[in-house]
């Protein structure tokens, strides 16, 4: 059997079926496609995709036998309406053999995330979550958040249900152990303390403001910390804060105090008591209806790490079993999982699970549904929080399609948009030009559909809005009519915001004709006298405009779409110009790479000053040999 991570993991030799039938979607057909597929399936463990006449993914299954799981799909008189409805529309199945079932299940989970499939239950909010790290590639280790691949060598310590929590407890850990989060860059850069060591957030390692040691015993309280022994840390802090004092050291003592504050900060803000817990995620289902909402905590080192609700799409007529097994799988597919998952039911694949987390992970991780003690407590809590956080949802979800009925009528739309897209553009004086477009549809923002547009058109002059909108929008559209002609992939607006008045929107019809786009419903939503919110104008593709009311509940989800775009543009705007500022002109000149250029920037400061600099002075930087020292020279002075 090969290794979990291996490439050839998964087999899929001899075990691809593609056959096509009527294109027609009817039941009678999809059945005969089934059938087809049945005649050459195994019994082995393996997972099934089920495809329509384009080849589009309609559902990914696992299977302990592939030949009789299959089968069930052609047993018509037992299959739900959900079922018939995807085996009406099936023509094609392709077929991957797994070694165990336990290795079904982890493909399973990858592939539905991968394709999103109509009839499968979907994670909604699977962005990743942040961690704190701990890096140890440095004599003075750097505390940070991190999102993403592990790739940095250092201790990770997480999951955090939020970037807010995450930025919440750094904030305190800096005031408890006084350790530095600037970039290696900024670190050897610097001739004297920053603010934060003004402020007593920072130890200036940077400047020799502590030893090598000192520092190493800050970040060995702070791994303790993280790691649940905070109780030995308090204490420590206790012992040195009395000594101070007896010492008549009182400006230490205060140093002292003002940590023991921040460590009662963070123990202040745990909302459930975790203590004696091992490393453990729960997770509670609440259910009304169709609707359901799954509640986790994350609890590491005996603390609390915060708490998140997840929706889970495509549940209308699953069993609750199999919409939390599958999320658990879609949840741990990128997420390393804790030995210890604790769950409000039980789950008949159970041990299934177990099976796959652990062959996932590498260590044994159990899954169970504790009978008694503080871990029921905890498990109680979970499901009051996921019962409260659903009955919210649906009241908003109320709210939000009587908005929705609302703004079909005001802006004359043929019904109730599924995909909203709003698009502005980001730049200072014309430099580091951005476009952005951000998503929304009935349940919320899709964050995992915004896009980013670099202006690198060079027609487009630097500051015109007008451009950068036509160029953002023939760059967007002209990719939707390559990637879905028929526009049935859920991929194409049935809305489109533009952030302006009359020259945006005459820019943005301009960028649609131009490339053959005219039934694309859009509106511009321009800023009113003095730029004061509330007295927007909504500029129509004919010309018309309307104003709504103040108090218009219309008005404030318009508004808040209108800012969400504006904020993302800005940020893409800022990453874009922090990018820019770390390019010098000493990246231009052939032969120099980063460890010159750090050399020379160690040495005079600035690029500018290196451009200015004598043979001979460039001659005395450590590491740079005559003969590169004669090439810079020439290069800047030729």
């Amino acid at each position: 059997m090969s290794g979990p991570q291996s490439p050839d993991r998964f087999n899929e030799e001899k075990a691809t079926y593609s056959l096509r039938g009527n294109e027609t979607p009817d039941l009678e057909a999809g059945m005969a496609a089934i059938r087809e597929t049945l005649k050459t399936l195994p019994t082995r463990p393996g997972v099934y995709r089920m495809q329509d006449n384009r080849g589009d993914v309609l559902y990914v299954g696992k299977a302990k036998s592939l030949k009789n799981r299959v089968s069930s799909y052609v047993q018509i008189n037992r299959l739900p309406q959900r079922l018939l409805r995807m085996v009406a529309q099936t023509r094609s199945m392709t077929i991957i053999t797994t070694s165990s079932e336990a290795e079904a299940l982890l493909l399973e989970a990858q592939l539905i995330k991968k394709f999103r499939p109509a009839y499968n239950v979907l994670l909604r909010d699977d962005k990743s979550f942040p961690f704190i790290l701990l890096r140890e590639d440095h004599d003075f280790p750097r505390i940070q958040k991190h999102r993403g691949a592990r790739k940095a060598k250092g201790k990770y310590f997480g999951p955090f249900a939020s970037g807010g929590s995450v930025n919440q407890t750094l904030n305190a850990l800096q005031k408890l152990f006084l350790l530095r989060s600037c970039t290696d860059s900024f670190f050897n850069n610097r001739s004297r303390p920053c603010l934060l060591y003004q402020i007593k957030r920072c130890s200036a390692p940077c400047v020799g403001r502590i030893s090598k040691e000192d520092y190493a015993e800050l970040v060995k309280d702070s791994r303790s910390f993280l790691s649940g022994k905070s109780t030995d840390v308090q204490q420590k802090l206790a012992g040195q804060m009395e000594k101070a004092a007896d010492d008549l050291d009182f400006e230490m003592a205060a140093l002292y105090r003002d940590r023991l504050k921040a460590l009662n900060f963070i123990q202040s803000r745990q909302a459930i008591n975790a203590a004696g817990l091992p490393d453990a995620d729960i997770f509670a289902l609440a259910a009304k209806g169709s609707s359901v909402c799954i509640q986790a905590f994350f609890i590491r080192g005996g603390q609390n790490w915060g708490h998140r609700s997840f929706f889970p799409a495509h549940t209308t007529d699953v069993g609750i079993e199999e919409v939390f097994s599958s999320f658990l799988m879609q949840f741990y597919d990128r997420m390393p999982p804790p030995k210890l998952v604790l769950l409000d039911r039980y789950l008949p694949d159970e041990e299934l699970l177990s099976e796959a987390l652990s062959t996932q992970a590498k260590y044994k991780v159990s899954v169970s549904k504790p009978q008694r003690g503080d871990r029921l407590k905890l498990l109680n809590q979970a499901s009051r929080n996921a019962e409260e956080a659903l009955d919210r949802r649906l009241a908003e979800s109320s709210t939000q399609a009587k908005i929705m009925r609302e703004m079909v009528e005001l802006l004359e739309l043929d019904g109730v948009p599924e995909r909203i897209e709003i698009y502005d553009n980001s730049h200072i004086q014309g430099t580091n030009m951005v476009g952005a477009m951000v998503v929304a549809g009935p349940e919320g923002f899709r964050k995992n559909a915004y896009r980013k547009f670099n202006i690198n058109n060079p027609d487009t002059k630097p500051g015109d809005d007008f451009a950068m909108m036509r160029e953002v929008l023939e760059r967007r559209f002209a990719r939707a009519q390559k990637e879905d002609p028929n526009r049935d992939k859920g991929e194409w607006p049935d809305l489109v915001l533009i952030d302006g008045g009359k020259g945006q929107m005459s820019a943005a019809r301009d960028a649609l004709e131009k490339i053959g786009v005219q039934d694309v419903n859009m509106i511009g939503v321009s800023k009113g006298p003095d730029r004061n919110a509330g007295r927007e104008t909504f500029h129509f593709m004919d010309g018309r405009t309307i104003n709504l009311p103040l108090n218009s509940p219309v008005l404030f989800y318009l508004q808040r779409l209108r800012d969400e775009a504006h904020r993302f543009a800005i940020n893409a705007h800022r990453q874009k110009r922090s990018r820019a500022i770390g390019i010098s002109s000493l990246d231009e000149v052939p032969g120099i790479g980063p460890a010159r250029k750090r050399a020379m920037l160690l040495h005079f400061g600035t690029a500018r000053a290196v451009k200015s600099a004598s043979l001979e002075e460039l001659q005395a930087v450590p590491g740079i040999s005559a003969a590169v020292a004669q090439k810079l020279y020439d290069y800047f002075h030729g």
